[in-house]
């Protein structure tokens, strides 16, 4: 194992672009002692320390109708949620595409989830090592998207998707102590967010009238993307980070074509594997 972080930017389905990678470093046997997931970048986290490849992808990537996570328009009146969240954190994991509970949960490997808290409008950076409920749940709330998805309450406290606070969390990771940081993102060198438009931005203050920190968090994120990529940038250029992003258009954050999915797949697993001996050099100096 290799005394490093590696940080999992989420963006729904662009997220199998990490997968990707990841599973080519599964393969490879290559795990680092400290792994940080955003929204989609959780799941690739859990199923990275579980040591699953191909789990994430075959979630994500559904080979039959019935495992299509995507509700219709009666299901989403009736659910108020664009995504069946029952399917993906209960229904998969523990009955059609299990989850290795075991060795995650003996895995000397730390990992992060990071979660929004609604009522704070802070990021949270939350681990679970026994409960096997507790951290699908914890999975859940980070991939909440907001408007799209419900919020999700752990114990008292209600929570959203984790990229809304903290999209790449390199602090965080800086934080942890290891000098060597891996980052994998799912946009394309260069990506900037765009100010929420003033429409949006009153949809947001009428959702979630109820958490205003919530709202700020939201309506700030992305000045606050925008600052972390200009850092993360910088800390590329200085040699003290190794970051893996897109060289192809990402998909669409929901994308829901198959062959479009596993194209960007391929592209996230074909690049780890270009770039797995300027990633070790990076590791080893």
């Amino acid at each position: 194992m290799l005394k490093a972080t590696i940080v999992l930017e989420g963006g729904a389905t662009r997220g199998v672009f990490t997968s990707g990678a990841l599973d080519y470093l599964m393969e490879k046997d290559i795990y680092m002692s400290h792994v940080i997931g955003v929204s989609a970048g959780a799941c690739n986290a859990v199923d990275y320390v579980s040591k699953q490849p191909g789990r994430t992808r075959d979630c994500m990537i559904p080979t039959d109708k019935g495992s299509s996570y995507y509700y219709g328009v009666r299901e989403f009146i009736k659910e108020k949620s664009l995504m069946n969240m029952d399917l993906i954190f209960d229904t998969f994991p523990n009955e059609k595409i299990k989850f290795d509970y075991d060795t995650y949960f003996q895995s000397e490997m730390e990992c992060e989830i990071v979660t929004t808290n609604c009522i704070t409008g802070k990021a949270e950076y939350m681990k679970e090592r026994s409960e096997k409920e507790r951290l699908m749940k914890i999975c859940r709330a980070s991939c909440s998207m907001p408007l799209v998805t419900p919020i999700v309450n752990i114990g008292e406290v209600p929570y959203l998707d984790g990229g809304l606070a903290d999209s790449v969390p390199i602090l965080r990771a800086q934080k942890a102590g290891n000098e060597k940081i891996v980052v994998i993102l799912t946009r394309n060198a260069g990506y900037r967010k765009k100010v929420v438009s003033r429409g949006m931005a009153n949809v947001y203050r009428k959702a979630y009238k109820s958490y205003p920190n919530l709202v700020r968090t939201i309506l700030r994120r992305s000045f606050q993307y925008n600052k972390t990529m200009n850092y993360l940038e910088h800390l590329e250029r200085e040699k003290k980070v190794f970051v893996l992003r897109p060289l192809v258009k990402p998909v669409a954050r929901l994308e829901r074509n198959k062959e479009t999915l596993m194209a960007f797949y391929r592209h996230g697993y074909e690049l780890m594997e270009e770039n797995l001996e300027r990633m070790m050099e990076y590791l080893e100096e």
